[in-house]
């Protein structure tokens, strides 16, 4: 088995996380800190070490939020030659697989995406466990891999960004540190020398407000006040839309009772995105309710009679993508039967909060004044003291419903739109 080339992996390693190879000879050893601050190298290293010199008796296992995810951020990184050079064809995995190899030894890949997770790992014995990202892990999930640690001398090594001063792992496990068979290490963007600084500087500028503080400095702050508190009507609202040279897509949030809104997103000439036009039916206001058939033909007359900016008589916008709230399945079935092709929403809730909120803190996004509804929301639109106080980060869910609209239009498709922006001032 070629041998582990400290050197060579070290090169990417920030000093901290040289420093936690040494150290790590705790039964619970975590790196957490920044994004691209070494500690997934730095604790993949260990763990190649660990497996090296594991007793054979006891499994080894990996998780993470999803098999995808241990796949994307454990895998990947390990077979990449240029990291571990000649251990990198040593690592064997197969997407989506139970089981993978490490230097000969199988491993089993457990994803734990809800606590219906727990009961997969009842009955392992486990000698190593390395997690992903552990602040997405169930804490039942997490509290069994513990108990399954069992073999004389097992460990687990994860890794994880910051998130809520209230989770679970933060105040169980580490602000216990001296009570607990327990190290960690903290590091932060700036701890890694070995990146780009003109990439440092665009992913500093990429994060605003909560997730800045999070994901660039490492810190654990609580989600309070405003979700969107760096809008300003002044600065984010326009009256006069620029050429749009490309409509990337139309945005669905679907309602019963409630509104349904849909916006419309384009790119502009000056290199940024718009939110363009707004439609909304509100059965409360309305005084009344819409069926499937009734919203979709309502939602397509009024794209029909849209005026194109720039194009004097001509009428109609079709954007590239049509995406639809997940929870609207037969809605999406309406449209496609007339002629629309629907496409699900991304609704990663956080993501597209944070996606919103970085474009709106550097001025790469726009909301016409005609969307009313979407301007209306936006001030009122703040986290939840509640799921704060359970260590969970949501904004509260009422008067969102063009806030939703807007976020499955810019996330889903954001591979298409992403080229198209201006470099943030």
């Amino acid at each position: 088995m070629p041998a582990v080339d400290l050197a060579t992996v070290g090169r990417t390693l920030a000093p901290v996380h040289l420093r936690s190879l040494v150290e790590s000879t705790a039964r619970l050893n975590i790196w957490q800190g920044s994004v691209r601050s070494g500690k997934t190298v730095a604790s993949l290293l260990r763990l190649l070490i660990a497996i090296a010199n594991a007793p054979t008796s006891g499994r080894v296992l990996l998780f993470g939020k999803t098999r995808e995810s241990v796949h994307r951020n454990v895998f990947a990184v390990l077979t990449d030659p240029a990291l571990f050079g000649p251990l990198a064809r040593l690592v064997k995995y197969n997407p989506g697989a139970p089981t993978g190899s490490i230097l000969g030894r199988e491993v089993d890949v457990l994803g734990a995406n809800d606590s219906k997770a727990e009961p997969k790992v009842r009955g392992m014995t486990l000698c190593l466990a390395y997690g992903d990202e552990l602040t997405t892990i169930p804490e039942a999930f997490f509290t069994q891999i513990l108990a399954r640690l069992s073999v004389p001398g097992a460990q687990l090594f994860g890794t994880t960004n910051p998130d809520s001063p209230n989770h679970w792992l933060r105040k169980k496990y580490l602000l216990r540190v001296g009570e607990l068979n327990l190290r960690t290490w903290h590091s932060t963007l700036d701890d890694n020398p070995h990146l780009d600084p003109a990439y440092v500087a665009d992913l500093k500028r990429e994060y605003v407000g909560l997730w800045y503080k999070r994901f660039i400095t490492g810190a654990w702050v609580q989600a309070e006040g405003a979700v969107f508190d760096m809008f300003d009507e002044d600065r984010h609202v326009v009256q006069v839309l620029p050429a749009i040279h490309r409509w990337i897509s139309l945005g669905i949030d679907y309602g019963t009772r409630n509104a349904t809104a849909a916006l419309i997103l384009g790119a502009g000439d000056d290199g940024r995105l718009y939110l363009t036009h707004e439609w909304r039916h509100d059965p409360a206001v309305a005084r009344r309710q819409l069926t499937d058939s009734g919203l979709s033909r309502e939602l397509r007359a009024w794209l029909g009679g849209l005026e194109v900016p720039g194009a004097t008589g001509l009428t109609g916008l079709r954007p590239e993508w049509t995406v639809v709230d997940p929870a609207a399945a037969s809605l999406r079935l309406q449209l496609h039967e007339d002629g629309l092709t629907p496409a699900l929403a991304d609704n990663a809730v956080l993501d597209g909060i944070r996606l919103v909120s970085s474009l709106l803190g550097n001025d790469q996004l726009r909301v016409h004044a005609s969307c009313q509804g979407l301007i209306d929301e936006i001030p009122g639109y703040s986290w939840d003291d509640k799921a704060a106080e359970r260590g969970e980060d949501a904004p509260i869910k009422a008067d969102d419903h063009s806030i939703d609209a807007a976020r499955y239009a810019i996330k889903t498709p954001e591979v298409l739109w992403r080229p198209l922006l201006r470099r943030a001032a």
